[in-house]
């Protein structure tokens, strides 16, 4: 009766990690959310094969902004209905200044169905550092 206690036992826990495992896999392979250099999402932009998001204030966007951008301010109050417009199976190249705000919007993307989102790391302002161009 113990062999077959313990049998029983090893196999309930194969079957478990073995769930387990796949459940994590899925997680990774799923990611919708992807954090990029500003390499990366210079050849991102220039693909032409997303909608590149802008989600700073109109008073930022006055200073320039990367590949004519659709431009959805993160403060106002209805910015998830804004983002609702937009196609979620377009990849989505969102920056802010710093990369804050974008990270939220990120987010806010993901929960709202969105299948690729790709963050600048360091906004707009890790952009300026490597020279790239801004347009005004």
């Amino acid at each position: 009766m113990r062999k077959l206690f313990l049998i029983f036992s090893l196999s309930f826990l194969m079957t478990t990690l073995t769930s387990v495992a796949q459940e994590t896999q899925k997680s990774v392979q799923t990611s919708v959310i992807h954090d990029v250099d500003v390499s990366q999402f210079n050849k991102l932009v220039s693909s032409n094969k997303g909608i590149v998001l802008d989600v700073r204030t109109p008073e930022e966007w006055a200073e320039g902004t990367i590949s004519n951008p659709t431009k959805i301010n993160y403060y106002d109050d209805n910015f998830a209905e804004q983002i609702e417009k937009l196609d979620k199976n377009t990849p989505v190249f969102v920056y802010c200044k710093r990369g804050g705000r974008s990270s939220g919007a990120a987010k806010i993307l993901e929960e709202k169905g969105f299948t690729k989102v790709f963050n600048l790391k360091g906004g707009i302002t890790a952009w300026k550092e490597q020279g790239l161009k801004i347009e005004k």
